[in-house]
């Protein structure tokens, strides 16, 4: 390969190319009030415009459709891995049972979306869109609810079990929520607002509230080390996910030889589906791991930084979200639009109602924080409903910022049961059937626990009064 060779620029060309769209949109976003207004991220705004620019023959063939879907792939795990290795410090003052609640509340959130999706797609497939794959409607928590990274994973574990263009499926409704999250959310403020229901703050600290103790601790490598610290947190999140690789592949080729076309076929697009999952794990055990070296005195300084870690996941979540959205192959998605369609708008009209009715019971002394920042997470990324939080609460004054970032933990518990089930309805109808009949109990399950303060009061008032 000669260096003037397109393929030894082809990664540097994506990159420029995505990368040269969020400058562009940021200074778009910044100067054109109304798309401000609209608290669309940078992010999305970039992916849309990359979008449109496929539809121009001259240019689209400088996109590379695959390396965006590879890219989109690579960010979801290595932004995982990020926030993984942070220091999350629960405030003493904090209650930790709201932050248990919280995790509920997301996986609840996921939950209602799957029933609402996969109940609309077995219909639609069995009514007016007979060539619909079955379970596409699961695709919608993957896409609302966890963002364009696991909708593209799960797209194309789909289009493996015979869902064909699932993947553009799967990044359209993520595409779709971004969209969802903001419009819908910018809407409810100002009808809230007109109410007289909440102020929405107009000015914003430059720093937002940071300290020197956020950005450099006094235990931290000094800043002048041999090696640049912005260098260490690259170094520490690629050897986790050089790990997480070499697991994967370890137990993809074990799959395959012991358990033949079961491994070939099902576990191992999982496993490679779940990097994020795997990279998540292998984060906190070297988290753990720096932690106890720090302890034994082995390691003098604690290298990893909470501040330039979280710049690390925003910046791979931005590639992921733009590349993402720069994926999707309007071609293969016209067949599908009105089932797309139908599913979203069903999807996000639940999730609302369902959101609101929760956070209002689970967060009275804060619910419109609490619900803007569900919502906007459940719909987008972490990061949109930190978006929308921030014109209510610029300075995270309530606790909802934090039970958004510390819930990230009983979320993956209480909801890997959702993902494994999320595979396993792809495979067949009674699959499916299977998937629904599980996933409505663990909804209401989970619900009673949430709702266990109204639900046992009112039985206790009961006993008391038949006492009397």
């Amino acid at each position: 390969m000669n260096f003037w060779d397109y393929d030894a620029w082809t990664i540097v060309l994506q990159l420029g190319i995505i990368l040269t769209a969020i400058i562009i949109c940021n200074i778009i976003r910044r100067k054109i009030k109304f798309i401000r207004n609209s608290l669309l991220p940078t992010s999305v705004l970039a992916g849309l415009l990359i979008f449109i620019i496929n539809f121009i023959p001259a240019v689209n063939n400088y996109i590379n459709r695959d390396l965006m879907e590879m890219l989109t792939y690579h960010c979801l795990g290595l932004g995982f891995i990020a926030l993984a290795l942070k220091t999350n410090q629960i405030k003493k003052d904090h209650n930790k049972l709201v932050i248990v609640d919280t995790g509920l509340i997301t996986v609840n959130g996921y939950l209602i979306q799957g029933i609402v999706g996969l109940t609309l797609s077995l219909v639609l497939s069995f009514t007016i869109f007979p060539s619909l794959f079955h379970a596409a409607g699961l695709l919608l928590p993957m896409g609302f609810g966890q963002g364009t990274g696991q909708a593209l994973n799960f797209g194309k574990i789909y289009e493996g079990l015979g869902f064909e263009n699932g993947a553009t499926f799967g990044l359209s409704i993520a595409a779709i929520g971004f969209l969802i999250a903001c419009i819908i959310g910018v809407i409810y403020l100002n009808v809230l607002k007109r109410k007289g229901k909440l102020k929405v703050q107009e000015e914003r600290i430059a720093n937002n509230g940071l300290s020197t103790d956020d950005i450099y601790a006094e235990d931290e490598a000094p800043l002048n080390e041999a090696v640049d610290k912005l260098t260490i947190q690259f170094a520490v999140v690629f050897l986790v996910y050089l790990i997480t690789y070499f697991v994967i592949f370890g137990l993809s080729y074990l799959s395959e030889r012991f358990l033949g076309n079961f491994g070939t076929n099902t576990l191992k697009p999982l496993f490679w589906g779940f990097n994020f999952l795997f990279g998540s794990l292998f984060a906190f055990i070297i988290k753990k791991i720096l932690v106890a070296l720090k302890n034994k005195k082995i390691m003098k300084h604690t290298y990893v930084n909470n501040y330039m870690l979280n710049r690390l996941s925003g910046f791979f979540f931005d590639i992921m979200i733009v590349a993402g959205i720069a994926a999707i192959d309007w071609n293969n998605l016209s067949g599908l639009l009105w089932p797309l369609l139908i599913i979203c708008a069903f999807g996000a009209f639940a999730t609302f109602v369902y959101v609101r009715f929760i956070c209002h019971k689970v967060y009275p002394e804060y619910e419109h924080e609490a619900f803007f920042s569900m919502f906007g997470m459940l719909t987008g990324t972490a990061s949109t409903g930190m978006i929308l939080l921030r014109e209510i609460d610029p300075n995270f004054e309530t606790p909802a910022a934090q039970n958004l970032v510390l819930q990230q933990v009983p979320a993956i518990a209480f909801g890997f049961p959702v993902i494994l089930l999320v595979s396993f309805a792809g495979k067949d109808l009674t699959s499916s059937l299977i998937t629904l009949a599980i996933i409505v109990p663990m909804f209401v399950g989970y619900n009673v626990f949430l709702l266990r303060k109204y639900i046992f009061k009112k039985k206790e008032k009961k006993i008391d009064i038949n006492n009397k």
